[in-house]
């Protein structure tokens, strides 16, 4: 119980409170940040405020009420701060309540009381304790508040941070409430009139009434969440997305939420653009409370698989006060969650139907995403699956079903795709020169997601197979071979005697060797990999540059039409060893080389190498056998 000596115009007691050292603790652990103590201040007034404008719209108060509003100014001589409301006010029986016996609150009364006539109760938070963040920049507060009811007597509290109080009747002569803090000496930068304008900005820059500072408005009481989406236009959206990230460009789209049930939830989610910076930690989600600033960057609150977006979440279920561990245990924020991933597949869902040229535009920033979420929610997978676009080496965006019906009777029905356009151009040129397009798919995700789909099904039950255009050669790319003579000395035909040629001078072992005759005569070789093991390979991450096992298991194909390949056989018939063994190793590391770096002893043998042929160009005679 408190205990108090009273007279008729003034009582003293002690705060009744379970500890006698609350102020300390709610100094130290209570908030993490002593700016906090504006937010809570203008939260409380905000409350005040919405409390008189219900009561007046239910009729209990019929006087003519002020203006709703916030004010706040600076003393500087002083050392003072003053938050003013023209809110409910208070007695001084209920100061004694609300903030001498801290265990009590406000808002339960006020709820408790008007649940019924009113369902939308809007009311943020609970006055007592946060109040007492006051004292962690103060070193003695003041109430002085007069009460809306006609014949209430204005009151004045009077705290130095300590247990003890003093509580008289005031002279104020309007409805409201002004708290004064007298800023302790180790928090006067708080007394800048800069400092508290960025504290308000970042806090309470949405809250739902007028918060002026020496008479300059700092907050727009009606954020775009608060209005309908039929009443906004795309200017309204992008003017809203640069007040919450100044720096940032033009996003690609965005979701507007209104829901009611089964939890409260507004906001509006930017998919920001990141074409040149796929980069998940650039998303930023601004968390408030009934239009009062929480926390950003509570990845909770959104799937981690779009923690790319960005925008204000307004959740008035959730506590001001809400910390990480609430939002990961709390149920209504993985419904939110879950929510979230819907509107983001429902807005992509509807512009692949209705803006395909915006949906193509978009697709390249948001692609890695989209398929990491299919890959994490059968829902977002059902609905966007027949939508998902590949850019070909032309540049040109086609579906997965679309490139099956126009190349699938070349390719056995398979989807060919190269995962680095530069150092894989040869064989892209090939499938080129073949009338194949190829697929690109160059992010990380890709392999995954590839996988993923040919363990799913597709429209009418359709399922993919993908092959990266170095697995295998497509029959597409391959003639009849012509090499049919055999030659009566050894019983070979020249496709054999190549092999052997390949075979017995190739310092690299263990390469698997194939001789074929491809349609292109361009390329003498080209390394191909067996597709399952190479995707094992990728996922468990092994192979690094510069060591044999960069690459693999890995077969060298080497192409019959090529006349630099075929001149090995003149060399051959001459007897001219070491420089089929330079051709053949010369011919190996071009194709290596369109995988992935030599390593360092590789390199100074290609070097040693090339500078040898070069000298044998310029040999007489020698030009005709080395070169085409």
């Amino acid at each position: 119980m408190t205990t108090t000596t009273s007279s008729s115009t003034q009582t003293s007691g002690k705060i009744s409170i379970h500890a006698e050292n609350i102020l300390p603790i709610i100094k130290k652990w209570l908030y993490s940040e002593k700016e906090i103590f504006l937010r809570e201040l203008v939260a409380n007034a905000v409350d005040a405020l919405h409390k008189l404008h219900k009561i007046s719209t239910l009729g209990e108060e019929t006087r003519e009420l002020e203006d709703f509003s916030v004010r706040i100014s600076i003393d500087k001589d002083a050392g003072c701060i003053a938050i003013t409301d023209t809110g409910i006010g208070m007695e001084a029986t209920e100061i004694e309540k609300y903030i001498n016996q801290v265990a009590f609150s406000g808002l339960h009364d006020f709820v408790d009381k008007y649940q019924d006539k009113e369902a939308d109760q809007q009311v943020i938070g609970h006055f007592g304790l946060g109040f007492y963040s006051s004292f962690m920049v103060a070193d003695k507060v003041e109430i002085d508040s007069l009460s809306y009811r006609p014949v209430a007597t204005a009151a004045h509290w009077v705290c130095d941070g300590s247990i003890n109080y003093n509580l008289s009747t005031s002279s104020r002569a309007t409805v409201g409430t002004t708290i004064t803090l007298h800023i302790s000496d180790n928090s006067k930068e708080m007394l800048s009139e800069a400092t508290l304008t960025a504290i308000l900005q970042k806090y309470c820059a949405f809250v739902k009434y007028p918060v002026f500072l020496h008479d300059k408005q700092i907050n727009e009481p009606r954020p775009l969440w608060t209005k309908s989406a039929a009443q906004l236009s795309d200017k309204d959206y992008l003017d809203f997305f640069h007040r919450l990230f100044p720096s940032k460009p033009d996003p690609l789209f965005w979701i507007h939420l209104n829901v009611d049930y089964p939890f409260n939830l507004r906001g509006i989610m930017y998919f920001p653009s990141l074409r040149h910076e796929l980069d998940a930690s650039q998303g930023e989600v601004k968390l408030y409370c009934n239009q009062v600033y929480v926390a950003d960057n509570l990845k909770e609150v959104v799937p981690d698989y779009l923690t790319v977006l960005q925008g204000a979440l307004d959740c008035p279920d959730l506590p001001l006060n809400v910390s990480r561990s609430y939002l990961q245990n709390d149920p209504q924020v993985r419904k939110i969650s879950q929510h979230i991933a819907k509107k983001v597949a429902d807005k992509l869902l509807a512009m692949a139907k209705t803006e395909a040229d915006r949906f193509q535009d978009c697709w390249q920033d948001i692609h890695p995403f989209i398929k990491y979420a299919m890959m994490r929610d059968n829902s977002t997978y059902e609905k966007l699956q027949p939508y998902v676009l590949y850019r070909n080496t032309k540049g040109d965006y086609l579906s997965l079903d679309k490139y099956l019906e126009q190349y699938g009777d070349k390719t056995d029905n398979t989807i060919i795709y190269c995962s680095d356009t530069d150092t894989q151009a040869a064989y892209v040129a090939m499938f080129e020169e073949a009338g194949i397009a190829v697929l690109v798919a160059d992010k990380l995700i890709d392999t995954h997601f590839m996988q993923y789909l040919e363990t799913q099904k597709g429209q009418g039950d359709k399922t993919y197979k993908f092959r990266r255009i170095d697995s295998d050669l497509s029959k597409s790319l391959v003639q009849d071979s012509a090499s049919t003579i055999i030659d009566p000395k050894d019983n070979k035909n020249e496709s054999e005697k190549i092999a052997d040629l390949f075979r017995n001078s190739l310092t690299r072992q263990q390469v698997k060797i194939e001789v074929k005759d491809l349609k292109s005569a361009k390329v003498p070789a080209m390394l191909v990999f067996d597709e399952n093991v190479r995707r094992l390979q990728e996922m468990s991450n092994m192979g690094r540059d510069g060591n044999d096992q960069t690459l693999g298991q890995h077969t060298l194909v080497i192409n019959q039409n090529n006349g630099a390949i075929r001149r090995l056989l003149t060399l051959a018939a001459s007897n001219k060893a070491d420089e089929i063994a330079l051709m053949v190793n010369q011919v190996y590391d071009l194709a290596y080389l369109q995988h992935s770096r030599l390593s360092s002893s590789m390199m100074r043998d290609f070097i040693e190498r090339s500078a040898s042929l070069l000298e044998k160009v310029g040999t007489s005679g020698s030009t005709s056998i080395i070169m085409e």
